[in-house]
């Protein structure tokens, strides 16, 4: 039996102290995710919350640090602060509110799972909290997780260790003793240092004075393993004015946590061939998004796996038909044996059926003898989620006018019943059904649901999107063109812009927006993947040059330019 699935005491419950790890949220363990979906109760630091909160069931009580997030005077701690309601805020420092707080969620034989940053066992105020649960006799565990000192510089492309196998020193900049400088000092070996942004330059000299060289290769990465992820690479000598020319420092920022690896393996020759992740083609990238949010899904996904920061902006509210008796009528004819096909040509029409048969109590047994048709991968995708798995997607182009070119001609040899059902939206074009019925098909175009301007986006993203606040935006269709602009208005002409395919590049156009990619077939996944390649280029381009890598929104005027490192 697994640790997680242990049964809990019904008097005093379970607690799990979990590490979440530095923030990449596919770091997470798979005992992680396992004692987070069994949890009764949640206690997670603000900073991890999003990472963790999504694998909790729904009803999940959660209880997160104040997105203030500012430390306790006096004691360095962060502030715990209840969201769910049935508690009110703590007020003394952390590692007693936390044990609180963890031990009376326990109580009553509930499963608690206190999520820190990090690795539990590096987490001073987690083993308090353990000490305590200890001395209460609350049972516990711990599931480690990837710590931010190995995360972050395997993310940066720092090694610590090779064939030559030298030691590693792990250093916390904000309790290091003059002994433990004077130890890390007189070592070759590698040196992990957990410190704050505007205190790098301090952590240098403490290694310069205690006897390592000022020329020692350094390297500061801040908000590691996450798409906002910056390295820099220096020498102890020169990191604090590297941080000055790159315009980092002074900054409200200075208290950001970061890693600095000091030692040969951080030298920026080995790092040029060793930066994998924020070297992906676009690393950083803010992406704009107009979709319905179902859809947007995959795509962001997909986005993600680029190094890009997806932003979904519905465009597009899909909404019943405003007379529903004809999807009615059809659906009934499907089951007393109307039509020989029904084709499917988006996932919201398979989402339109699927709802009308639950209204009526069907499932997909009542497509049983009808043939089957989806226009792409994507809506072939949400049939067989439906439990229905198409006799037709294209061979070749997913569209329309690919469905005609597979589809057969009616023989009333082999063809019973000569009709199909076409549920669409209010808006759809003409082009499939004036083809069915050029191969001898008599055709119900239906209207199964209706596609509406969504409201316009928040005022921030309205802003970045005039402003060129965003580097890309994916035009996956000419509705979705017409209704940013009409929503949100029309991107900064800084901004990338990627449509699936001639027409909406036209659409694109008529609007005054330069296009810069098209898919090379109308698949949103294959734009997805044209845009990374403009991106590839984009960024080999600007180092064949010796130019630094920026991104297309550090172009627009008064753009803060900063360098990205490779």
């Amino acid at each position: 039996m697994s640790p997680t699935a242990l049964s809990a005491g019904l008097e005093h419950g379970h607690v799990t102290f979990l590490g979440a790890g530095p923030g990449d949220p596919g770091l997470l363990t798979l005992r992680a995710v396992e004692a987070l979906a069994n949890a009764d109760v949640l206690v997670a630091e603000h900073d991890v919350l999003d990472v963790v909160r999504v694998h909790a069931r729904p009803g999940v009580s959660v209880v997160n640090t104040d997105p203030s997030s500012d430390p306790v005077p006096g004691t360095g701690t962060p502030q715990l602060a209840v969201v769910d309601g049935t508690s009110t805020t703590a007020g003394a420092p952390a590692v007693r509110d936390a044990a609180h707080l963890v031990m009376e969620a326990a109580r009553g034989g509930r499963r608690v799972v206190r999520a820190v940053s990090g690795d539990p066992g590096l987490d001073a105020y987690a083993a308090e909290e353990m000490l305590a649960c200890a001395a209460a006799g609350v049972p516990f565990e711990v599931v480690p997780g990837v710590a931010a000192a190995v995360g972050v510089p395997a993310y940066a492309g720092v090694p610590l260790r090779d064939a030559q196998g030298a030691d590693v020193r792990f250093v916390d900049a904000r309790t290091a003793s003059d002994r433990c400088w004077t130890e890390v000092g007189t070592s070759d070996g590698t040196v992990v240092v957990s410190t704050t942004l505007d205190s790098v330059a301090a952590a240098a000299g403490e290694l310069v004075a205690a006897g390592r060289k000022p020329d020692t290769p350094m390297t500061v990465t801040v908000a590691g393993t996450t798409t906002r992820q910056r390295t820099w690479t220096a020498t102890l000598g020169t990191i604090a004015q590297t941080l000055k020319q790159a315009k980092v420092l002074p900054s409200p920022e200075g208290g950001r946590q970061v890693i600095a690896v000091v030692g040969e393996r951080s030298a920026a020759a080995q790092r040029e061939q060793l930066s994998w992740f924020e070297s992906k083609p676009l690393f950083g990238w803010r992406v704009l998004v107009p979709r319905t949010k179902e859809q947007a899904a995959s795509l962001s996904d997909q986005l993600r796996s680029y190094g890009a920061v997806p932003h979904e902006v519905p465009t597009i509210a899909v909404e019943p038909p405003r007379t529903p008796q004809q999807m009615e009528r059809a659906v009934k004819g499907l089951v007393t044996g109307r039509y020989e096909w029904i084709a499917f040509t988006s996932v919201n029409a398979v989402k339109a059926v699927r709802e009308k048969f639950e209204e009526y109590g069907l499932d997909a047994r009542a497509f049983a003898g009808i043939k089957v048709a989806a226009v792409g991968e994507q809506t072939a995708k949400a049939l067989i989620a439906f439990g229905v798995k198409p006799d037709l997607v294209p061979s070749g182009e997913q569209s329309a006018a690919g469905l005609l070119e597979d589809w057969p001609p009616y023989d009333p040899v082999f063809d019973p019943i000569d009709r199909v059902f076409l549920p669409r939206a209010d808006i759809a074009t003409e082009t499939l059904v004036a083809g069915l019925i050029e191969l001898g098909w008599e055709v119900d175009d239906v209207t199964a649901y209706r596609t509406v301007r969504a409201s316009p986006p928040p005022a921030e993203t309205r802003e970045a999107i005039k402003g060129g606040g965003f580097d890309a935006v994916l035009f996956t269709s000419s509705s979705t063109v017409r209704n940013l602009v009409g929503i949100a208005g029309k991107p900064h002409n800084v901004t990338v812009i990627a449509c699936i395919g001639p027409a909406t590049a036209k659409t694109a156009e008529e609007h005054g927006l330069r296009v810069d990619v098209m898919a090379p077939e109308p698949s949103v996944h294959k734009l997805a993947e044209a845009l990374a390649d403009f991106g590839a280029q984009r960024r080999a381009a600007a180092l064949e040059a010796g130019d630094a890598v920026t991104r297309p929104s550090e172009r627009r005027p008064g753009a803060r330019r900063r360098r990205t490192t490779t």
